[in-house]
């Protein structure tokens, strides 16, 4: 059975998300849609792309994605299909799906031209509701669409460094649902940047100078339990995608706070390494 997966920010208590599958089984009952979030923060692109960036390659080749985020259509921002890594995924040309690939090249890239004259405050539920179901069903993107050569990019994809070398800047990217600060530092170009020096890493006041391989690392076993005082300690590690984390340990905003809440970090703000 096809497949097409679902990001938005539309949330759950308004009528979208149903509206959204509503709108494919109509055009195709023989679909399996598998939400992926629809909890995006209002407009939030790369937070969009990066749970996208990190869930599309667990699904089977020529998946459709979905992701309707920051998509009303205007004449500078068009709707758009692009197959990549065996994927389909249809956006609004917003800048979500240069961020997807930066790392690898898609193969081919649509402006929808369907319903073209559509431009009510649901246009992209409707349009990309019927561009995905045809997809799953087997049909090419040429009938929907007219194939394009590039689309609009995103700022700051990747970190700055400066000219010495001695410091890179890199930016918040996500925060995820433990307040957990990801960044768009890679681990092999901080490795490879870094050639074994000691380094500080700076956010807003805190300062780190290691980074851990898993957050339990923090723990001194060698401390009776009854001694330790870990939880609420502030750290630094690669997350599962390779990507510089600011975490704290055991975070939860109730009670201990998160990394986000406690350093003030939001998505755009800068971390910087700094190399001795």
């Amino acid at each position: 059975m096809p497949i097409i997966t679902l990001i938005t920010d539309f949330g759950y208590k308004d009528h979208f998300v149903g509206q959204l599958k509503g709108n494919i089984y109509s055009n195709n009952p023989h679909v399996n849609i598998v939400d992926i979030s629809h909890e995006i923060s209002p407009f939030n692109i790369m937070e969009a792309a990066y749970i996208l960036e990190n869930s599309y390659k667990n699904f089977p080749n020529e998946t459709v994605h979905i992701i309707d985020v920051d998509s009303e259509r205007t004449e500078e921002k068009k709707y758009i299909i692009m197959h990549l890594d065996n994927h389909y995924f249809i956006a609004s040309d917003n800048g979500i799906l240069s961020i997807l690939s930066q790392n690898i090249n898609p193969e081919k890239i649509f402006e929808i031209i369907i319903n073209e004259d559509l431009n009510t405050i649901d246009s992209s539920i409707k349009i990309f509701s019927e561009v995905s179901s045809h997809l799953a069903k087997g049909g090419k993107p040429e009938i929907v669409g007219k194939q394009i050569n590039g689309i609009k990019s995103v700022k700051n994809l990747k970190p700055f460094i400066n000219e010495d070398l001695k410091q890179i800047v890199s930016s918040v990217i996500y925060v995820d649902n433990f307040g957990n600060v990801v960044t768009n530092l890679k681990k092999d170009f901080f490795e490879e940047i870094r050639k074994g020096r000691k380094f500080i890493i700076s956010a807003r006041n805190y300062k780190f100078d290691k980074i851990y391989n898993k957050y339990s690392d923090i723990v001194n076993l060698k401390t009776d339990i009854t001694e330790r005082n870990d939880e609420g300690k502030g750290m630094v590690l690669f997350n599962s995608s390779d990507l510089l984390q600011i975490s704290i340990y055991k975070s939860n905003p109730k009670n201990v706070g998160t990394a986000s809440s406690l350093m003030g970090l939001k998505i755009y703000d800068s971390v910087t390494v700094t190399f001795d």
